[in-house]
């Protein structure tokens, strides 16, 4: 949990940007009749034209640039032949890397019309993110702090909270200490000081919080076969507050 330098965090900082850019053009592809392979490619192609390296391919054996993951399953879906249809909840998941620095960010969108429970699913799931953001105030923010109030929002919505997948630390790597759960107390957890990145990610469904992998060893499905919500922003601690790297 080592602190990132001011150059470091410049460096995050225009990688986020360039890959918020990436995901929102993403975001457009999800139509009905639209292979998830198609989003990938596009991803992989945009992120070498910006010069980042699509650090998800071949990290600990994953196949694809981009986690896209649709419908009942919640994160880590590969990219394939599967065709998106009206209705489908589609998560996308892009992680890059800019001289060595990582940074991470995921969305949650609708193909074609969304129901309102859909809706509903949505909303309390982004809403979470920036109340767990928020609740960032700055050098010794706890990380309970974060996770009380993402769970405060994701109970207000009457929402399953994910609870065997969390948040964490990124920039030296994909996945650095610490964890960022989406439910705890308050005034918990490891201290959070200036300069650490985290990225802050909650994970919610219409149903129970147990989820399961499929036989590929990477996508997380939910065991009751509720639909799913993933957002996810990478966030840098500052001094008296926060910065969000990975948006627009």
């Amino acid at each position: 949990m080592k602190p990132k330098s001011p150059q470091e965090i410049k460096i995050m900082r225009q990688a986020g940007h360039q890959l918020a850019v990436i995901l929102n053009d993403l975001t457009k592809m999800v139509m009905p009749g639209v292979k998830t392979q198609e989003i990938d490619a596009k991803a992989a192609e945009a992120m070498k034209k910006a010069g980042l390296q699509a650090v998800l391919l071949g990290y600990q054996g994953y196949p694809a640039s981009t986690c896209i993951s649709v419908n009942e399953q919640v994160v880590h879906g590969i990219p394939g032949k599967t065709v998106i249809q009206d209705g489908d909840v589609v998560k996308i998941d892009v992680t890059a890397a800019k001289d060595g620095l990582v940074v991470d960010t995921a969305t949650t969108v609708v193909a074609g019309q969304a129901a309102l429970e859909v809706k509903k699913l949505l909303e309390g799931t982004q809403r979470a993110l920036y109340a767990g953001i928020d609740a960032i105030k700055g050098d010794g923010t706890k990380v309970g702090d974060i996770s009380a109030a993402v769970e405060d929002v994701l109970n207000d919505y009457k929402l399953g909270i994910v609870r065997d997948l969390v948040g964490h630390g990124v920039g030296y790597g994909v996945h650095e200490m610490p964890n960022v759960p989406n439910y705890g107390s308050a005034g918990s957890g490891p201290k959070l000081s200036a300069g650490i990145t985290i990225a802050v990610e909650p994970m919610a469904t219409l149903g129970d919080w147990q989820v399961g992998t499929l036989r590929d060893g990477w996508t997380i499905i939910t065991q009751d076969g509720s639909l799913a919500a993933h957002f996810e922003h990478t966030v840098a601690v500052t001094e008296n507050g926060y910065e969000i790297l990975t948006q627009l």
